[in-house]
């Protein structure tokens, strides 16, 4: 059963529901061969690049990632399972269509994130930095982001379900045509959010209903003197 998150005035917002990742008895590849459309299981990296390479379709299971650079790696549709990214870099990250389920993404460097229509199922993601994380038409469900700096956050026509950004600081946040539900945003700091037709879902904190006020006025026409 889900952990309820108080919500004043009204029902609880529901917390993301994570599954710890428990990795054993990984083999340490120390150069690995991936390749497109192979099958990854059970592998621990360590500071590997897969920069450049091919990899749509890729399968990885129970692996982790210790410092691994995949800028323009083209990962297209591949699938990561029970894994944990310690460390990711990549100034250009190339995922879209891909699937995330039961990952740790511990303290990454991504420039440019492409993951539009990804698929996201108990993930966390913990610090880092990224520049640009598109989840334009992606779907979440229990997803904890926590500590992480985001400059540019597109969540446009998404679909997140029990989604938490906690002690995070966001640029910008786009959530047009997003269908939200329990996306708990208390404690997080934004500089602007646009789409604001779609918030419906979200939860919020008094501090940040009165920064919100002037541009929900704005949306809804209001005028206030």
């Amino acid at each position: 059963m889900a952990a309820r998150i108080p919500r004043k005035g009204g029902p609880d917002a529901a917390a993301p529901r994570l599954t710890p990742v428990r990795l054993e008895n990984l083999t340490d590849i120390a150069v690995p061969d991936f390749r497109r459309g192979g099958r990854y299981d059970g592998e621990r990296y360590s500071r590997v690049a897969a920069d450049g390479l091919e990899l749509g379709g890729t399968d990885f299971a129970g692996c982790e990632f210790r410092g691994a650079s995949f800028n323009e790696a083209q990962l297209r549709g591949s699938t990561f399972r029970d894994c944990i990214l310690a460390e990711l870099y990549a100034p250009v990250f190339r995922a879209a269509r891909s699937t995330w389920r039961e990952v740790e993404i511990r303290n990454p460097r991504l420039g440019s994130a492409e993951l539009h229509e990804s698929g996201w199922q108990s993930v966390h993601i913990d610090g880092g930095k990224l520049d640009f994380l598109n989840l334009r038409g992606a779907k979440l469900t229990d997803v904890l982001i926590t500590g992480c700096i985001i400059n540019e956050l597109d969540l446009g026509s998404a679909a997140a379900t029990r989604v938490a950004l906690k002690d995070c600081t966001i640029g910008s946040l786009d959530v047009s045509g997003a269908r939200l539900k329990d996306f708990d945003v208390r404690g997080t700091e934004f500089r602007s959010i646009s789409g604001l037709g779609s918030v419906a879902g979200m939860v919020i904190d008094e501090y940040q209903l009165g920064l919100l006020a002037p541009l929900l006025a704005a949306h809804l026409g209001l005028t206030v003197r």
